[in-house]
């Protein structure tokens, strides 16, 4: 599932926006609570109180969101969430920017494109960094990404793929220049691996796992690489400077949401999967890569007054990639995408 994070930069591009998405635009109504969920006993205030709308893509690192809404956390912190899939970047984008939902689950290099292009965002809670779900794979004789000087790489351009294999390269001293690129997404370019179509291919799971059947294996993964691929949640600034106490609730449900998952692998992961609508052992096999954030976590990663988390390096480094890409015609401070306030209060 996750080539929806990807998929969209086509159509990204022709609306001068680039990040993590589909290629294919689609919605579906906000998901409805799930038997015997904590929500039919919600409050009667709480039920009629103007809902926090938040879309996103289908991808196994949403799935705390409806965890939250099916067991009834967020009524539990006095608030009403709307939580809709809409697949298409540019679609969820104009959503954003027309007023029709609040907030979106996304990946962090997003968060900075929207507040590139004009629709201010901030970034208030963060939910999962890809922990070796996405890497890349290569022939038996590439043994580093020093080997990949002049080799065949496939991979999509201006996308966090792109990003990954920077990151890999500058080790060895090298820039995507010493490569020869072949241009496509991630899911098609494990496949041209597997194929023997290219040397190498900067891709996901399970292209990953299949890399032996093209005689070769995986060199890097974001196990290495951390902090590069973050999937968070950010609302508009319009919305939280308006409507902070809801903010200030949707992050602590989140936290709750968080603990409850360590407590009820098994009960979660059926919730979050119906959900997403897709299959459990679908969705359970690509948990293991991503590394799910708590609330202990978050703190760390977004840091305190005094000294700031690693997060805000790693909204700097995708700032300045997409710059150095020319995707992006102005650099938006760091201080802007991301927004400690409510996860400081936890």
């Amino acid at each position: 599932m996750k080539k929806f994070k990807f998929l969209l930069l086509s159509a990204l591009l022709s609306v001068g926006l680039v990040g993590c998405g589909s290629g294919n635009a689609g919605s579906s109504a906000p998901s409805q609570p799930a038997e015997g969920s904590n929500q039919a006993a919600q409050p009667a205030e709480t039920a009629s109180k103007t809902p926090l709308k938040v879309t996103l893509p289908t991808w196994t690192g949403y799935g705390p969101l409806f965890l939250a809404k099916e067991k009834g956390f967020f009524e539990k912190h006095g608030l009403n969430v709307e939580l809709s899939t809409i697949e298409g970047l540019a679609e969820r984008k104009a959503a954003l920017a027309g007023g029709q939902v609040d907030g979106m689950a996304t990946a962090l290099d997003v968060q900075v494109t929207l507040a590139a292009s004009g629709v201010p965002m901030q970034v208030v809670w963060l939910l999962d960094d890809s922990y070796g779900g996405d890497g890349i794979i290569a022939k038996n004789e590439i043994k580093s990404p020093a080997d990949l000087k002049g080799k065949k790489v496939a991979f999509e351009q201006g996308s966090t793929s792109h990003l990954l294999l920077l990151t890999a390269l500058k080790q060895a001293n090298l820039t995507d220049k010493d490569v020869e690129m072949v241009q496509m997404s991630a899911g098609d370019a494990g496949a041209a691996f597997v194929a023997g179509q290219v040397d190498a291919a900067v891709t996901w799971e399970p292209w990953l796992s299949k890399a032996s059947q093209a005689d070769g294996g995986v060199l890097v993964t974001t196990k290495e690489l951390s902090g590069i691929i973050v999937d968070t949640v950010g609302f508009r600034k319009d919305v939280i400077e308006k409507r902070p106490d809801d903010v200030k609730a949707f992050v602590a449900a989140m936290a709750e949401a968080m603990d409850y998952w360590k407590e009820n692998a098994d009960e979660s992961n059926e919730i979050m999967a119906k959900g997403l609508k897709i299959d459990l052992a679908e969705f359970t096999g690509t948990v293991p890569g991503l590394k799910f954030l708590h609330k202990e976590e978050n703190k760390e990663l977004f840091g305190t007054a005094d000294k700031q988390g690693n997060i805000y390096q790693s909204t700097q480094n995708a700032i300045d990639f997409y710059l150095e890409q020319k995707l992006i015609d102005q650099a938006p401070k760091v201080e802007d995408v991301l927004n400690p306030t409510f996860v400081a209060g936890l």
